[in-house]
């Protein structure tokens, strides 16, 4: 059974819920032939419920201890921009949707997806354009992201968050 996975991490992102929930993008995981649709809420407050209509099931949850479970069934990952869900997910080799909280302000997370988008890591989209970049992506085109890169990732960061060491 092909699955999706969403997660906003600890977080609350709505927007995300609600689009990956509307009936236009539900269509969109159907043609794409996704039987299952996995949803990490967080702290938000929208709420689906949990359902099966026709040959589709939604499953919801708030936390659990470990998403690692969930991340390793999906055949597709979608996300909020946070650092940590974008590390264990290409971590443990899953393509990853990247969708970018445009509301926040002075954010970095636009500039970690762009950059992971950019080494061909991930696709990167807002809830705006989810719908025209799930029917656009090719997922076998995806780089696999290298384990043990953890010193470059922390420069990186670094320099977005405006750290960096000036020697």
């Amino acid at each position: 059974m092909k699955s999706a996975f969403v997660t906003v991490g600890s977080t609350s992102f709505d927007e995300l819920i609600l689009s990956v929930t509307s009936n236009s993008v539900i269509q969109i995981f159907r043609e794409l032939g996704f039987e299952k649709l996995v949803l990490q809420i967080g702290r938000g407050l929208v709420r689906p419920e949990p359902c099966t209509f026709g040959d589709f099931t939604l499953e919801v949850f708030q936390y659990k201890d470990s998403i690692a479970e969930e991340i390793q069934r999906a055949d597709l990952v979608i996300s909020h921009a946070g650092a940590g869900s974008c590390l264990e997910t290409l971590g443990a080799g899953k393509p990853l949707l990247v969708v970018v909280n445009d509301q926040l302000m002075d954010n970095h997370q636009l500039e970690l997806a762009r950059q992971l988008h950019r080494d061909g890591h991930l696709y990167y989209c807002t809830c705006k354009t989810l719908a025209d970049t799930m029917k656009s992506m090719d997922l076998s085109a995806l780089k696999p992201f290298l384990p043990g890169k953890t010193e470059e990732f922390a420069i990186f960061m670094d320099r977005i968050v405006g750290l960096e060491k000036v020697d």
